[in-house]
């Protein structure tokens, strides 16, 4: 069963930007992803967890859904600018990735992955 990823800031550098070899963006992934900035004590963040992991297992291998805790990881939140928790941040495989604020229902994150992440179930 495919699992929501937490990453660090190293494996982070593996799987999706490696911001210390690379200035302009360019996605290390080998497939689309979705990575949610959230903290424990957010409530919204826990309302979209199960949400996400319904996502990674219906879209299994077509998408990877990433968790980035901005507690621990303050770098990361710091290079993305995040404000509020959750944000949400479509990286698409090619192209820019583009960023979504809130606990969003879970028909907006299969438009998103469709029209950002160019997806389909």
């Amino acid at each position: 069963m495919a699992k929501v990823e937490f990453l660090s800031e190293e494996t982070f550098k593996q799987k999706v930007f490696d911001y210390e070899a690379n200035k302009e963006w360019k996605f290390e992934g080998e497939v689309p992803c979705l990575i949610d900035f959230y903290a424990d004590w957010c409530q919204p963040c826990k309302m979209v967890a199960p949400i996400l992991e319904e996502l990674q297992e219906e879209y299994n291998g077509k998408i990877n859904v990433y968790k980035i805790d901005t507690e621990q990881e303050k770098q990361l939140a710091g290079m993305f600018g995040i404000q509020s928790i959750p944000s949400l941040l479509f990286v698409p495989k090619e192209g820019q990735p583009q960023m979504a604020v809130g606990a969003l229902p879970k028909e907006t994150f299969e438009k998103a992955i469709a029209d950002v992440l160019k997806v389909e179930k």
